[in-house]
């Protein structure tokens, strides 16, 4: 029996069978619905308020535990846990509706040789005689020969498919593109002096791409998307899930994810007046679950400990295998993995900041959907995944949401009044003649500032309860008794709910930054230091966050905020030094059998570490900086709050 879904406010309507799970109704239909658990019924997102009873009846547990009573009163649902019996229409509220994400593209620049793995090399050939029979593709071997280029070469085949054409058109005269030294991989007729390459970062909530000159080693284009893989869920889990669960989901997040990345090269080779066919070589850096999908390699492995991959070294495969719309004759260059979830992306981090080979100890953290810490030098480089959750994407907090229109990014709040100030991502749009963006939620930067500022200015406590005696007009039970936070009002926000900060959400909070903070701290006892010379903070929740809020609550080991060094998507540098020079690609490997990856979950004083992290900034380390930014702060009346922070338990 089928059934018409109309999906509004936008009109979209489909068919589907009875009983069928609207969530991947919406999916079918490309419906822009949030669902960053990937439709496990545990985040809540996905919020619909049903116009018409042909529904399954009865509300479920989880619907319960993740809706307020309101909301079911209403007629809102989880499109995770409903069932279409009947035609429909579902209305998506603007907090369920997937927005354009802010994406953090460059990363700080260092110098770099350029050295890339195709070069050009111009022939001009003797035409065959009767006394010279050579075929073409050994004429053109020997004018490489001729030229200095030696040892064994091969051409290939799509090359080879159009080679007659090429040196007649070009009247023996051609430009060949020479990979590695050892393969021809394309040629076109007569001298040609320009060739372009492509640096992708694939990330697990977003793709950033850099499309750059061969000849001149300069970007002359770069863009980035959300990727599209999302639908199925925010984090790695959810996709090693959708890939063992779903009998083509595999299928489905490669096709995804092949989608994208053409689809971000075109825009980049039409904003720079470049055809495909001229772009010659890519680069390509990710963690361990997209590499795999990427290659269509099943990551079910990935999800069972010892968590091993498919293959760790670097890959050099043709684009066309790939799917890839470059030049066909052309490769696509995999960086390498480190190990487990420690991938390709965190090779390229510490091959952009030339970290194995600095004297100074560094500690490097790339806090994404998954965080992988470095802590070392040249001496010995120590590297961990950190299983910190998505509550810093938003995806574990009631109104979080990613960086993207209408979500609060920065946020103050008054030691006095306990009033707050906050920003909002195209909230200031003076010269577009749009309207300011009114709250819609809250995103990772905002989340970790709204943390720091309730504990500076007294309504949380140290161990992360709100102080329900604090006299703040702000600070309320919810309907079952939770205290909660209001960090704007319903006529300020672009939903018409009040945006708050629950105790719920204060408690995923430490539970993201206690599993990074206990990772550092096993990697530095493994090292035998209790401090380290600076602190890197990569990747875009590194680079927006506020360094002093991420301090306060304890994200690392305390230290001096000028020895805390933002260096952006350091991932994507690191993809881009690959693309311009051959040599770092060796590098990257080198860097990749260097790194000691350490499984710190595994060891034996985690959970201690763990517990002891919970507590802003820590239980019993040391925050003299941070003890120093308390003393500052005027009205507070809790001293318990400074006491807890910097006491040695």
């Amino acid at each position: 029996m089928q059934h018409t879904v109309i999906f509004e406010p936008d009109g979209c309507r489909g068919t589907c069978e009875d009983q069928s799970n609207l969530l991947a109704v919406a999916r079918r239909y490309g419906i822009d619905l949030e669902s960053p658990c990937g439709g496990t019924q545990v985040c809540g997102k996905c919020a619909v308020k049903l116009e018409q009873d042909a529904v399954s009846a009865e509300v479920c547990e989880q619907e319960k535990n993740l809706l307020s009573p309101d909301d079911l009163q209403q007629g809102y649902r989880l499109a995770c846990c409903t069932e279409v019996k009947g035609d429909l229409v579902a209305f998506i509220p603007e907090k369920s509706r997937r927005t354009q994400q802010v994406i953090l593209e460059n990363g700080r620049t260092t110098p770099c040789s350029l050295h890339p793995a195709v070069r050009l090399v111009f022939l001009e050939l003797d035409k065959p005689s009767m006394g010279d029979s050579r075929d073409d593709s050994r004429r053109i071997v020997d004018g490489l020969h001729a030229a200095g280029i030696t040892g064994e070469l091969t051409i290939d085949y799509q090359v080879l498919r159009h080679l007659p054409t090429i040196v007649r058109a070009g009247r023996w005269n051609l430009t060949i593109g020479l990979w590695q030294e050892k393969e021809i991989v394309f040629a076109v007729p007569g001298r040609a002096e320009r060739m372009y390459g492509v640096a992708i970062d694939i990330g697990t909530t977003t793709i950033a791409g850099f499309l750059g000159a061969l000849h001149s080693g300069a970007i002359i284009a770069q863009n980035s998307l959300t990727n599209s893989q999302v639908q199925y869920g925010d984090d790695v889990i959810s996709r090693i899930s959708c890939c063992m669960l779903e009998d083509d989901g595999l299928e489905k997040l490669h096709r995804a994810i092949l989608a994208d990345i053409n689809r971000l090269i075109e825009r980049m080779a039409t904003a720079a007046g470049i055809s495909l066919n001229e772009i010659v070589d890519l680069t390509i850096v990710f963690n361990t679950v997209m590499h795999h999908i990427f290659l269509g390699i099943s990551p079910d492995a990935l999800g069972r400990s010892p968590f091993i991959s498919a293959t760790r070294r670097a890959l050099d495969i043709k684009a066309r295998d790939l799917g890839i719309a470059i030049n066909s004759g052309c490769y696509a260059h995999c960086l390498p993995i480190e190990a487990g979830f420690v991938g390709a992306d965190n090779v390229a981090v510490l091959l952009a900041e030339n970290a194995c080979n600095n004297e100074p100890v560094q500690l490097l953290i790339d806090i994404g959907t998954n965080g992988e810490i470095n802590v070392g030098n040249r001496e010995r480089m120590l590297s961990a995944s950190c299983a910190t959750g998505p509550a810093f994407e938003g995806a574990q907090i009631k109104h979080g949401m990613r960086a993207a229109e209408g979500a609060i990014e920065r946020v103050s709040i008054d030691s006095v009044s306990k009033e707050p100030s906050v920003q909002i991502i195209g909230g200031q749009q003076p010269q577009t003649g749009k309207a300011p963006a009114r709250a819609k939620g809250i995103c990772g930067s905002g989340i970790i500032d709204v943390a720091a500022e309730l504990f500076k200015a007294g309504l949380v406590l140290a161990d992360g309860r709100f102080d329900k005696s604090a006299a703040c007009a702000r600070l309320r039970p919810d309907a079952n008794g939770k205290y909660e936070y209001v960090l704007a009002w319903a006529h300020e926000t672009m939903t018409g709910q009040d945006i708050v900060i629950t105790q719920k959400d204060i408690r995923a909070i430490q539970l993201a930054k206690s599993a990074l903070y206990a990772g550092i701290k096993l990697l530095m006892r493994r090292l035998g230091i209790d401090k380290v010379d600076t602190v890197l903070l990569a990747g875009a929740f590194g680079s927006y966050i506020n360094v002093e809020s991420a301090l306060v609550i304890g994200l690392f080991p305390d230290c001096a905020l000028e020895d805390v060094v933002v260096v952006g998507n350091a991932a994507g540098e690191g993809a881009k030094r690959a693309l311009f020079d051959v040599g770092q690609r060796k590098e990257a490997a080198r860097i990749a059998a260097f790194v000691e990856f350490i499984e710190t979950a595994a060891e034996a004083d985690f959970a201690t570490h763990f517990a002891d992290a919970m507590f802003f900034p820590h239980r019993s380390d040391r925050f003299p900086h941070v003890q120093h930014l308390l003393d500052a702060i005027p009205g507070i009346q809790t001293s318990a709050i400074k006491e807890v922070s910097s006491s040695k338990r």
